[in-house]
């Protein structure tokens, strides 16, 4: 990566709201399903293997971030759909198939929808006081 590149990235995430962060985490970790998958199709079980450690180390960092005493209930089910993620790529890594990460890319997708809809309604209610 050129160094401006990589200084360019290093500022938005170090400029960027919490929100943007999350959506930031759940964008890269979709990425890194992907490309899993796509590895497994290309029978390159290096990059698979690297791919979905990045997808892993992603969504521990979502998992850990989780506080369950304001999120009660819902960090809960979240840390449950984390779970779900984690040992569903980790059987993709060991059985090199694909169909355990299409599981997991459903789910991400689905929460990344859900997240940027619910920092837009906030937004929209946030700006609407103004």
């Amino acid at each position: 990566m050129s160094y401006g590149l990589g200084a360019y990235k290093k500022t938005s995430v170090q400029t960027a709201s919490k929100e943007q962060i999350l959506l930031m985490l759940y964008q890269a970790a979709i990425k890194n399903c992907k490309k899993s998958i796509e590895a497994i199709e290309q029978k390159n079980v290096q990059k698979k293997g690297e791919f979905i450690g990045k997808l892993q180390d992603i969504v521990i960092e979502l998992n850990n971030s989780l506080d369950f005493e304001v999120g009660g209930d819902v960090a809960r089910e979240l840390s449950s759909l984390y779970d779900y993620v984690l040992y569903s790529s980790t059987q993709a890594n060991i059985k090199i198939e694909k169909e355990p990460l299409e599981g997991c890319l459903k789910v991400l997708i689905t929460l990344y929808e859900g997240w940027a809809e619910a920092i837009k309604s906030l937004k929209n209610e946030n700006s609407g006081r103004a």
